[in-house]
């Protein structure tokens, strides 16, 4: 009896092995015929998830928007068609099949491009003073960059599952965490404007404020303020963006003037800026280096190279390190501890590179909404 009982054991486990061995088979063959679309249809699940998540930030950022309007503009209808047809507006390059003259070209584009945002701005919040319509228009700005961000990200979707291309599916779900990333910034942004809090990009503006405190200043193009400061010796021109609005100005056309005005006789330029970190770096890190540091479209730089090859002038940048998140976001502690950090090194760059009663030009470059003039 015990042995017809291990004979069906030894039947039935021969049985249990032969069908996972045919299911391991027909799972192999499978894989083999039909796994690429098995990889395609759980990468698109992963992006629909994004992709919903997206939407949800982006509506987010338009109802911030509409809201802000109406508590600071009074408007006395509804905006949201405004704001709707705001957040569709694009901006065309101009042509650079002959690329000569390229750089005015575009610097007209952007001239008119802020001139008829703020113009739009002022129609939608009537109530609003100067200060309000440039915070207001970066809120609406943050608004557009999700909204785009969004409509390309849905393109290449809608693009990759009517085509089932397994190609386009896996580059976009390869970068999302990256523009989801930058999503999640633009978001934090939005209360940050609307609120006319200091953000991160204003950490240049915020050190040539602390300079500039309690000087005289005067405006000069566009949207700038200069104060002439004593420091450590030498009489410094310290240039920032006319605050407290969300304001960049264009420090191109205010350095080039500035040069200009003093015939070239300046003996160094230093640019104080926000510079984007490596992964493993840390928040607030300040670093020194050579060249123009500001970012944007290249306008404002080509003008401040321009001007500083025309008269020979050497160029420092010295850089606070933040990543795209803190750029947009509500300044961090370790920021704005590090304005003061900026300050030391500047004494040394300015002790080391030039002599006592030189002329010299230091800028924060930035956003310096919050940040007072």
């Amino acid at each position: 009896m015990w042995s017809d009982v291990k004979v069906a054991f030894v039947a039935g486990t021969d049985i249990v092995s032969q069908m996972i061995y045919a299911a391991s088979i027909l799972m192999f063959v499978v894989f083999m015929l039909y796994g690429q679309r098995i990889q395609m249809y759980v990468m698109i699940r992963e992006v629909e998830n994004s992709l919903r998540k997206l939407k949800f930030i982006k509506e987010e950022g338009r109802k911030t928007a509409i809201e802000t309007i109406k508590e600071i503009g009074k408007p006395e209808t509804d905006p949201s068609s405004k704001v709707d047809r705001f957040l569709e507006y694009f901006t065309i390059a101009p042509q650079s099949m002959d690329p000569a003259g390229i750089v005015y070209k575009l610097d007209h584009i952007l001239d008119v491009r802020d001139s008829r945002l703020k113009d739009e701005v002022k129609l939608m919040a009537p109530a609003s003073d100067e200060v309000q319509v440039n915070n207001l228009e970066n809120t609406l700005e943050a608004a557009m960059a999700l909204n785009f961000i969004y409509r390309v990200v849905r393109h290449f979707y809608i693009q990759g599952k009517k085509t089932l291309s397994l190609y386009i599916i896996m580059q976009l779900q390869m970068i999302l965490p990256l523009v989801m990333k930058e999503a999640e910034a633009y978001s934090s942004a939005l209360k940050a404007f609307a609120y006319g809090q200091p953000i991160g990009d204003g950490v240049g503006p915020l050190v040539a404020g602390k300079l500039m405190h309690g000087f005289e200043t005067r405006r000069v193009p566009k949207d700038c303020v200069v104060a002439s400061v004593p420091f450590e010796g030498r009489t410094a021109l310290v240039v920032k963006a006319r605050g407290p609005g969300g304001n960049v100005g264009k420090p191109g056309d205010a350095i080039k003037e500035l040069i200009e005005e003093n015939k070239g006789k300046i003996a160094n330029v230093i640019m104080i800026d926000a510079g984007l970190k490596l992964e493993g770096e840390i928040v607030g890190e300040v670093a020194e280096g050579i060249g123009a540091a500001i970012g944007g479209p290249g306008v404002d730089a080509y003008k401040i190279e321009e001007a500083l090859v025309k008269y020979k002038i050497p160029v420092n940048a010295i850089i606070v390190r933040e990543d795209i998140g803190d750029a947009v976001s509500p300044m961090r502690k370790e920021i704005a501890d590090a304005a003061d950090s900026v300050i030391e090194r500047l004494k040394s760059v300015v002790q080391e590179r030039t002599k006592e009663g030189d002329k010299i030009i230091i800028v924060g470059v930035g956003n310096t909404i919050g940040v007072g003039q």
